[in-house]
Formats: C-alpha cells, structure tokens, sequence
C-alpha cells in the first residue's frame, strides 16, 4: 500500500503533540518494536478503530524517523496484518521545524478479528491493549464482529418446540404448503442434531421467551418528561412487556408504541396537538432492533417513550466494521438466517432487506423532523427518534436539494 508523505504546519503539528492516550488515540516512540506496534493496531481494528503515532514520545515530543525507509519493518508488519492493504491508511507527516518523519497509521474497524504478530488479538479498552487469550473472550469477539452468531446455537429443547407449534404450522400452511416442517427446518439448518437452534426458536416457537429467558422480549416505557434519563417519579404506568415469536414480537411492538404516542400532545401555535412520529421510521427502528440484537445477551429490547423523542435500545454492539458513521451505507448482518427466514412471512417487517434505517431517515426528512440519533454504548446500540422540527433554513436546504437531486446535471453543485 503507497504511503503519502505531507507536510503539516505548525498549528497541525502542536494538535497532534497534545493529544491525550484514549480509547481512539495512541503514540509509539521510533523505537518501539514492530510486534509490539502491532498489539495497538490489532487492539483498534477489533474494537472501535483508531489513531496510531509513530515518533511521538510519551511526554509529548516529536521525534520522527530520520528517513523514510528507516519505517520499512513497521511498514512490513501492518502489511502482513492486512494482506489487501484495505484495513488501514498510513501517511508519514513532517514539519519543517521538526525532526524527521511521524508514521500516522489511521485503523479501520476491522470486519474480521485482527490478530497480533504473536496470533493473539488484542481489543482496545480505554487506553489499554487487552489480550483476547481465553476461550470465552475469543468467542465474544467472534460474536462482536459477526464471525459467528448465536443464533446458530443448540438449545437443549425438542424439536417439536417449533415443527409442531401454532407459528411454525400457520407459516408452512401460508408460505410453503407442499412441504412438512420439520424437513423444511432441517434443511434450513433450523435443527441439527436434533436440537432446535436460536433462529429456530425465534421464528417459529409460540413462546421463545419460555426458552430463551431476558433474551427476546421488548419493553415499553412511558416517561412523562424530556430529560435526559427517565426515572421512577417520571414513569407513567407499569412497563410493557411483549412476548411471542419474532415475527408476532414486532407487530405488536410498533402497534403499542403507535397507541401510546397518540396520547402525546405537544404545544403548539394554537395550544395542544398531536405528535406525530413517521410510521415508517418508527416500524423500521424497531424492526432493526429485534432482528440485529445480539441474541447472547441477556436483556430486552427497550422503547422507551419520552415526551420529545423516542428511544429504542437494541443489545450488542455494531457488528464488524458497522459504526453509526458509516451505517446507513455499509451492510453486515449480525443475524443472517433470521433476516432472510423472516423476510419469507407474509408481509414480512424486513421488506427492503438493508434499507430499514435510510427508510427511517428519509420518513423523518418528509416531515421536517432531524435526522434519528444512533448511539453505540458499551454493550447496546441506541436509536433516538426526536420530535424536534428543522430549522426553516434547513427545510429550505433539504427541499432545494431534494427536488434538484433528480436533475444528475445540477445534483452535484449542491452537495
């Protein structure tokens, strides 16, 4: 892979020099050894990706390479990590006032587990490399970056829990009449060694949450306030919990969360009136969360209902390389067999397998609402939905640039 060589001035310069270690950042002096340098690189590339400077010291000082080819064995290693040369972007920077050249190697969150120079990975927490050397540590990992689902796994349960139950029946009789259900299931590998798997369950069993406990239910909330967090004081009512296969789970998560919204009321020009959230946005958050959850975790979707916004929490980090940058253009399915399975109901909530989010996005544009807020936390992915109107400048913009994306010839002066 070419590496670029720029010259930054001096304001670029001191920027870099007082950037702090953290979970995205991290200097290296020239000396460090190349195995080493690669702990940080395969640390970023499995979490959240990063920033790697070569030739600043631990107290700050700019002390670079003194030619180029001097960084040929840090060089050949991020080449061997990344074979393809498409994990990470690497620019040698230099500064007239300032000796030698600073290797900053940008890491990309890696679609596959990056390992170190010595085979083990390492994930980033905060400004430490942390090694994923056991068995269970590996597996999550294989879980966070969508090398492995667990929706494939074994569940100590008859088969009969879903070939001979009244979702699996009404599916087979609606959608594929000519063939008995369990052959079908085998062949959809939905039972293997006559056990039923996740997936299996979590289509076509009456009640999953009876064998999959805290891990495939939704809960509903009511806040009656606009801060920050609800609490005990702000909730309305007891929360809602739903149950049912995923299919049913779904439809009667956006049905309740619909009902409840068209109790809110906003103050508006002429006093009270009715928030209004677009169906599709809110159909397609909650369709997302159900299906792309991490299904090892052991806790519900959330829907929670403020009085400006509404916040659905999904379990499980992005998986692989997804971030909420690059999310609405880039595709990995945390849950492959379940997307595609669940998209042979009749109606299925999936319609335009991988545009359920730009579907939501574009909802809120039609009604002059910001764009939703998607968050990634520790251990769950947050989408917030806020009645929050755009400013009229922004309406004009988003107008203008809408009609006149249809015209390719003037599209592109307006991006």
């Amino acid at each position: 892979m070419p590496i670029e060589t720029v010259e930054i001035n001096d304001s670029q310069c001191d920027s870099i020099l007082v950037l702090v270690e953290n979970h995205f950042i991290d200097h290296k002096a020239i000396e460090v050894q190349p195995s080493k340098l690669s702990r940080s690189v395969s640390a970023f590339a499995n979490a959240d990706g990063g920033e790697l400077y070569v030739g600043i010291t631990d107290n700050g000082k700019w002390i670079g390479f003194p030619s180029i080819e001097d960084a040929n064995a840090h060089l050949q290693t991020l080449e061997q990590m990344f074979p393809l040369g498409n994990g990470y972007i690497g620019t040698f920077l230099s500064n007239p006032l300032k000796s030698g050249y600073v290797l900053q190697i940008v890491v990309h969150k890696s679609r596959s587990i990056i390992k170190a120079s010595n085979g083990t990975p390492y994930i980033r927490k905060g400004a430490q490399n942390l090694p994923v050397d056991t068995p269970e540590a590996v597996r999550i990992l294989e879980r966070n970056k969508g090398v492995t689902s667990f929706e494939n796994e074994l569940l100590a349960a008859d088969t009969e829990l879903i070939t001979n139950s009244e979702v699996g029946i009404k599916f087979m009789l609606d959608v594929i009449p000519t063939a008995e259900p369990e052959a079908w299931m085998r062949k959809q590998q939905l039972i293997q060694n006559e056990k039923p798997t996740v997936c299996g369950v979590l289509l076509f069993a009456d009640l999953p949450q009876a064998t999959l406990p805290k891990r495939c239910g939704i809960k509903v909330y009511r806040y009656q306030t606009d801060k920050a967090e609800g609490s005990r004081e702000t909730l309305i009512g007891i929360p809602i919990s739903l149950e049912g296969c995923t299919y049913d789970l779904i439809r009667n998560a956006v049905a309740m969360t619909k009902t409840i919204i068209n109790e809110l009321s906003v103050l508006g020009p002429e006093g009270p009136m009715a928030v209004q959230y677009p169906p599709e946005a809110l159909h397609e958050v909650i369709t997302n969360a159900v299906i792309h959850r991490d299904y090892y975790i052991a806790d519900d979707v959330h829907i929670r209902i403020f009085e400006n916004r509404v916040e659905v929490e999904s379990p499980g980090r992005l998986p692989g390389h997804i971030t909420p940058s690059n999310i609405l253009t880039e595709r990995l399915s945390r849950n492959g067999n379940l997307v595609r399975l669940i998209n042979k109901f009749p109606d299925p909530p999936n319609k335009d397998v991988g545009e359920g989010l730009n579907t939501a996005f574009a909802a809120m544009k039609r009604l002059s609402l910001r764009d939703p807020i998607i968050e990634e936390r520790e251990n769950s992915v947050v989408v917030n939905i806020r009645h929050e109107r755009l400013a009229s400048a922004e309406i004009v913009l988003a107008f203008v640039k809408q009609f006149f994306s249809r015209l390719p010839f003037l599209s592109s002066s307006l991006a």
